[in-house]
């Protein structure tokens, strides 16, 4: 099922979600490698990557807001309190905005470096920079907003996960399987849930007989 259930997220809602999150424990480690390696070449090529990476997450973050914008969202797991809900609610906010905000930040600061260096997304197409203008101190703001706002995410990501895993081993209470594709039997059951009519607007109430 593409779109989103009345229990569980759609086929496109997770694929992206798990494309996020691989690109993005991806673009932790490019982003730290290029100090650990000591040829130029190398740190251009992995600092190349790290920006066609980033431009892609910037895309898929975009297509996951309007995705999310034009779908249903799964109800509240019955496993979950009102206040637990709320906060899961408000740390997948943080990060969907994080996910758009993270890449933007390291766009500015490719586009205020005094480098001048082209941003060759997948040695495919030139990806220009924002107007902004270029100085050693605007280029060092925007290299310390986008190394703490990666900290940040890197933390907020990790607590989720971490509650995802809590509430799959240690609670077994399935709330993890929203996220995961269903098996045949159960997406048959979520679309016969989804395509059941309302037996109370189906079978209306017949008015009562009144004799002659």
């Amino acid at each position: 099922m593409l779109r989103n259930g009345s229990s569980s997220y759609g086929l496109v809602a997770i694929l992206i979600h798990w494309t996020i999150a691989a690109l993005f424990v991806g673009q932790m480690l490019l982003g730290l490698a290029p100090r650990w390696v000591a040829s130029m070449a190398l740190q251009f090529t992995l600092i190349q990557w790290h920006k066609s990476f980033g431009f892609l997450i910037l895309a898929l973050a975009a297509l996951r807001l309007l995705w999310a914008a034009t779908n249903r969202w799964p109800r509240r797991p019955p496993a979950l309190g009102h206040g637990e809900w709320m906060a899961a609610k408000s740390v997948q906010g943080s990060l969907y905005l994080l996910m758009l905000v993270l890449p933007l930040t390291g766009w500015a600061l490719v586009s205020t470096s005094t480098l001048g260096v082209p941003s060759f997304a997948f040695n495919v197409v030139v990806i220009p920079d924002l107007p902004m203008s270029r100085s050693e101190a605007t280029e060092e703001f925007w290299r310390v907003i986008h190394q703490w706002l990666a900290y940040a995410t890197a933390a907020i990501a990790t607590g989720h996960m971490l509650a995802a895993l809590r509430h799959e081993f240690w609670l077994r209470d399935g709330i993890l399987k929203r996220m995961w594709p269903p098996r045949g039997n159960e997406a048959d059951e979520e679309t016969t849930n989804l395509r059941k009519p309302d037996r109370r607007q189906a079978c209306p109430t017949k008015p009562p007989h009144r004799p002659q």
